[in-house]
């Protein structure tokens, strides 16, 4: 087996000297930076910032970006998926075709050319891959087809964060699939299933995969594989019976109708300064006490007030129904309003709306009930806001709600006896506790950083380009297409959060920038001649080594860059070399004293070792 890569022929390592790298270590965490990733990437020289969320790329980071893409192009051609590379400079005119040029809002980058033709950055290529299909093939003789590309997109994120996690410029995988029919389109996506899996373990990342919604990308069956962390962006659940989700993607148990035959007529009641939930619950249970329990957050009904700007622009209000104890859930939300988003309502769409009463607002005059309002200005009828209820508001739940009036609210608002809605949303956050909803067991919630996603897309990109070939039976057909994406500089930043120190980086051998780094501490010619010798001899063995040669720099500070590094394995040539003897040290566990003579082959041995587990 060869050292620089289990799957190539022997080779010599890379040696690189500290004194002639390119890099600059820093002491001082960069004040922006949020997460662990972020801070050692920089303060390790493998990035610097050129901008917010685009980032520069050093020598050191090349290395490792270089040795996570390797590791995603085996896979991929393990799997028969063939290379190609777009330009991320593209026209207008296939996304004005599948209607993303609108559909993604202000996160395109926009630009035109000095003839005024309009071009964008690409953030993703479904587009420029089904052209090029449908430029070169015309029979499904000349099917399946899978095609990749390791390239750069981008977006224009509102709040670039994290460094590497959500940038406005990235490195990823793109493959798409081209499959005569959906029995094609399944096998396809599991080859890529089974790959990104492959690649994740070798990677050494924990992953989840969870079912996730397609959002603007469209299509039926959709899963991201997040890697569980603290500072991940996204939330998932799970169940002890496998259920797992991402909240987005989590569909509500909905509860059976409840008889409401006894229910009471519902009443208006005086409920004085009572704009919240728990001021509300407050003063029902001080001034209209029920006699069975007491009043809580769960009886009563929050009618939320939201804006829903579509990608042309135009903008509508929407009013989200849920139960008090629960609060709106943005990514919910916005899930199910994609491609539009979401945002609170203003104190001028307050005022165009003079029945929506701050604090006090009811199903009354909102959707279907909003209908029968007549302006008293024009005396026409009201343009109704369109109303949408949480799922768990189901026929014949009682409510305590808004009245529309100040100060009043209506106990016993019976649904569907007494108010409609326009639908349903699942916009309500999730909790753990919560039912899966397959049935096995309590949800719990976590965090990670999503790392791949995966799409079955059907036709629709095939569709809007005119993608067909010829069947079997000499008839066009619309191609059925898969999209699967890695988001290779999230990996690495993910890498990082899962392997460092308060010390600095603490890379998996196979990921490293070299795998050995060699310290020459001290002053005398013979450290540095021995040190030199001990590089020199790993590097013709395969190894790959960052020699610390530097003359007039303190062993505190070799050793502080070195942990800062996070190579696995260290080499310290100093004051042991007056008994033939250098420190064989992992970055993380204990030392040991080996003869010099046999250094070599002893940290050869051991290199071999740490890249086995990941071959």
């Amino acid at each position: 087996m060869s050292i620089a890569s289990p799957r190539s022929a022997a080779r010599r390592g890379d040696l690189l000297r500290l004194s002639s790298l390119f890099v600059r270590t820093l002491r001082e965490d960069p004040v922006d930076a949020e997460v662990a990733s972020h801070r050692l990437l920089v303060r390790a020289g493998y990035i610097r910032r050129a901008a917010p969320g685009v980032y520069s790329w050093l020598p050191l980071g090349l290395r490792v970006l270089a040795k996570v893409e390797a590791v995603v192009r085996e896979e991929m051609n393990a799997i028969g998926a063939q290379e190609v590379h777009f330009p991320a400079l593209l026209p207008r005119e296939p996304y004005e075709a599948t209607g993303r040029w609108s559909e993604y809002g202000p996160n395109l980058f926009r630009l035109q050319d000095r003839k005024q033709a309009d071009y964008l950055l690409a953030p993703t290529h479904e587009e420029m891959f089904t052209l090029l299909v449908k430029d070169l093939y015309s029979s499904y003789k000349d099917l399946p087809l899978a095609l990749y590309q390791v390239q750069t997109k981008y977006r224009d994120e509102a709040r670039p964060r994290a460094g590497l996690i959500r940038g406005r410029e990235f490195i990823m995988k793109d493959a798409y699939s081209f499959d005569i029919d959906d029995e094609g389109l399944a096998q396809a996506y599991e080859r890529q299933r089974g790959a990104y899996q492959r690649i994740f373990e070798r990677l050494g990342l924990d992953f989840v995969i969870v079912s996730a919604t397609s959002g603007a990308m469209g299509g039926s069956r959709s899963e991201e594989f997040l890697s569980p962390s603290p500072i991940g962006e996204d939330t998932f659940v799970r169940s002890a019976g496998g259920y797992a989700a991402n909240v987005e993607a989590v569909v509500t148990t909905v509860p059976d109708p409840v008889p409401s035959d006894d229910a009471p007529a519902a009443h208006v009641e005086d409920t004085p300064d009572t704009p919240t939930i728990a001021t509300l619950v407050d003063v029902a249970n001080s001034a209209h006490a029920r006699p069975d329990r007491a009043w809580t957050a769960a009886d009563t009904l929050k009618n939320v007030v939201l804006a829903v700007r579509q990608p042309d622009g135009s903008r509508e209000l929407l009013v989200v129904g849920l139960p008090g104890d629960r609060e709106v859930d943005v990514k919910r939300l916005e899930a199910a309003l994609a491609p539009a988003e979401a945002e609170p309502a203003t104190d001028a769409d307050f005022a165009a709306h003079p029945e929506l009463v701050k604090g006090y607002i009811g199903p009354g005059v909102l959707g279907p009930q909003g209908k029968q309002l007549i302006d008293a200005e024009t005396g026409e009828p009201r343009s109704a806001i369109r109303y949408l209820l949480d799922p768990r508001v189901v026929a014949g739940t009682r409510w305590i709600t808004g009245a529309d009036a100040p100060g009043k609210h209506v106990f016993d608002l019976v649904a569907e006896r007494d108010f409609t809605a326009d639908g349903t949303i699942e916009a309500a956050e999730v909790r753990a506790g919560d039912p899966a909803p397959d049935g096995s067991g309590p949800l719990e919630l976590a965090r990670g950083i999503e790392i791949g996603h995966i799409f079955q897309l059907g036709r629709k990109y095939a569709e809007a380009l005119d993608l067909k070939v010829l069947d079997p039976n000499g008839k066009q057909t619309v191609v059925t297409m898969g999209s699967y994406g890695i988001g290779v500089t999230r990996v690495l930043a993910a890498l990082a959060e899962a392997h460092h120190d308060d010390r600095g980086l603490a890379w998996p051998a196979h990921v490293a920038p070299a795998h050995v780094h060699v310290v020459a501490t001290g002053k005398g010619a013979e450290v540095f001649d021995a040190a030199a010798d001990i590089a020199e001899g790993l590097a013709d063995r395969g190894v790959e080594v960052i020699y610390d040669d530097r003359p007039k720099v303190s062993p505190g500070v070799k050793f502080k860059d070195a942990e800062l590094f996070g190579v696995p394995l260290l080499v310290v040539v100093g004051r042991g070399l007056a008994d033939g003897v250098v420190e064989v040290r992992p970055r993380a566990g204990d030392a040991v004293q080996v003869a010099v003579a046999e250094a070599v082959t002893t940290v050869v041995d051991r290199v071999e070792e740490m890249l086995s587990r990941n071959g």
